[in-house]
């Protein structure tokens, strides 16, 4: 891992927004790019589509005096290299962080979900309730999809050929959903486009992009596997953190479906966010992970 930290260069350029030291480990024949950053009890942040760890740093720069925040890309995704014959499916992204988890020894942690990055991190949640000490939840779900939103959601961007021509020729979810998923229009700044857009400058490299609305529909067993397990999370300490502006099909009704299943939660909802919590209110987004781990202390 040393060798390779000493070899890689960052893919693309990031403004000092982001002014974290970069890390990379090895994974099958590529690699995963995360951000290790400040020393205590240790909080691990997944990020969902198109997004990156880049999604975190405001969070990141809050937190780093008092607890350790780590922040990995998935394959395909940020400044991370996938191995070859990957598939970008929501199951191989899981794998790769339950991986990334057991490499980095990482033990009693809190999780920080937020998009995909819920089903993704679930997986490993309800299989390793013991190596968790608290969650939060922001716009997210670890279900089949029911809301007739998301159904067409997924069919529209995730479809053929509509949605991979989109994905694919226009970039269209780093360049137009992401800034439409942000409340705050005045964050959307040409240097929060371009670090959203840069990790994908070729036809090839959106693909992953493309994959992520697709699985909704086509991950429905993944998924609903992942909530036959939620029950066994019922008595974790969780904070739900929930933009209400967010019309990319995460009403009040999945709110309230977290709500039932961590029953160990405290609950804020956000009249000024949407989609992209992390965007429009770091602040509470840093705030929820102190509660919670005030409340495991």
């Amino acid at each position: 891992m040393k060798n390779l930290e000493e070899e890689m260069k960052r893919p693309f350029e990031v403004d000092s927004e982001y002014p974290f030291k970069d890390h990379w480990l090895p994974y099958h024949d590529g690699y995963i790019h995360y951000i290790d950053e400040g020393q205590g009890p240790t909080v691990l942040l997944l990020h969902g589509n198109p997004t990156w760890s880049y999604l975190y740093r405001n969070v990141i720069k809050e937190l780093h005096n008092d607890y350790r925040l780590i922040a990995l890309d998935y394959p395909g995704f940020g400044m991370s290299k996938a191995p070859s014959h990957y598939g970008f499916t929501p199951q191989e992204h899981s794998e790769a962080v339950l991986d990334f988890i057991y490499r980095l020894d990482l033990k009693n942690f809190v999780l920080v979900v937020q998009d995909w990055g819920g089903p993704i991190g679930l997986n490993y949640a309800v299989r390793h309730r013991e190596n968790l000490c608290g969650i939060v939840v922001m716009n997210s779900w670890a279900w089949p999809a029911t809301l007739l939103p998301m159904k067409i959601f997924s069919l529209v961007m995730g479809g053929w050929p509509l949605g991979y021509w989109l994905q694919t020729h226009h970039n269209f979810f780093a360049k137009n959903i992401v800034p439409q998923g942000i409340y705050h229009s005045e964050k959307v700044t040409e240097s929060l486009r371009k670090a959203y857009t840069d990790p994908f400058p070729t036809l090839k490299s959106r693909i992953p992009t493309w994959i992520f609305p697709r699985q909704i529909r086509k991950a429905r067993s993944w998924l609903a596997e992942i909530e036959s397990k939620l029950p066994a999370l019922s008595d974790l300490p969780a904070q739900i953190l929930w933009g209400t502006k967010d019309s990319a099909g995460f009403p009040p009704e999945e709110m309230a479906k977290w709500q039932r299943y961590l029953q160990m939660n405290e609950t804020e909802s956000l009249s000024d966010a949407s989609h992209y919590v992390q965007e429009d209110r770091p602040d509470r987004v840093a705030a929820s992970i102190r509660r919670v781990l005030e409340r495991t202390s």
